[in-house]
């Protein structure tokens, strides 16, 4: 694995060597559309944005009710329960009318409880919405995890997921996000962490993925040349650099969608606008 901060030991220069701080979202959106990335975390003020989408909603209320089951005690985690915490948490944001948020309440009142009757009596969870982070000699790498499972001497990194599209065993090896938090994880926490597991409400697949240490090395290389990238442009623009030229936009049919289209006319011109509710799962 590449060498995280020791300090001293390692001959870590800390009042020379510039570390920069990054989560998985920051270098999805950079890798997206630096545009975007500029305007979400650059711009001061930020520019406004889209309203609520019904997806996002949806995703917000089933993590919430996820971690308030995981609260419970073990014998507490039934199916009834679940679909309770779902009501408890409810928002209708996004949604098309009334009966489109109830028809989407109840899905996702029966995925949380189908989720739940599956769940083993011996289920252990280490960390819920867990903060983790990591130093190598380049970056510090930080995020919240949606939860951390110990399985004997071993963490493993569990990621919800309610999208339209069900995650394939690909998307848990390539995702960067679920690397770094296996990688934060050990570091934070003290234990082996290398498997990463997608877990898709709507269809109740769970997408593994075990990486080694090769695999763990170059999610973080990727990372660590991303945010060389994203920080040398933020600096030549605040020396008077280009901003069209630092922070391109990459337009793209997922223009449709994003959240920054009101301030990108070249975003608005290569997708006509979504519905709020146009990316719930069908």
């Amino acid at each position: 694995m590449l060498p995280v901060n020791g300090g001293a030991q390692l001959g870590f220069d800390f009042a020379t060597t510039r570390l920069v701080k990054v989560t998985p979202s920051k270098l999805a959106t950079w890798s997206d559309c630096p545009r975007r990335y500029r305007m979400t975390y650059l711009d001061r003020p930020a520019p406004p944005r889209g309203g609520a989408w019904a997806h996002s909603t949806l995703g917000a209320v089933v993590h919430l009710a996820l971690r308030a089951l995981f609260d419970l005690p073990p014998a507490e985690r039934t199916p009834r329960a679940a679909a309770a915490l779902v009501d408890r948490h409810w928002t209708s944001e996004g949604f098309r009318d009334a009966a489109q948020a109830a028809e989407y309440r109840e899905r996702a009142r029966g995925w949380v409880a189908d989720y739940a009757a599956e769940l083993t009596p011996d289920a252990e969870a280490v960390g819920l919405e867990q903060w983790v982070s990591v130093a190598t000699d380049r970056i510090v790498a930080e995020g919240r995890v949606d939860r951390i499972d110990r399985r004997g001497a071993e963490l493993v990194i569990v990621d919800y997921k309610t999208g339209r599209r069900a995650p394939t065993e690909a998307d848990a090896q390539a995702s960067q996000a679920l690397a770094l938090y296996a990688v934060a994880t050990e570091r934070t926490l003290r234990r082996p962490c290398v498997q990463v597991e997608l877990h898709h409400l709507p269809s109740g697949e769970v997408l593994a993925w075990r990486h080694d240490r090769g695999s763990l090395d170059e999610h973080v290389r990727l990372a660590e040349e991303a945010a060389t990238e994203l920080a040398a442009a933020a600096d030549e623009l605040e020396t008077g650099g280009d901003t069209d030229e630092l922070f391109p936009p990459r337009p793209a049919p997922r223009c449709g969608g994003c959240e920054m289209r009101r301030n990108c006319p070249e975003g608005r011109a290569a997708a006509p606008p979504r519905n709020p509710w146009d990316l719930l799962a069908p």
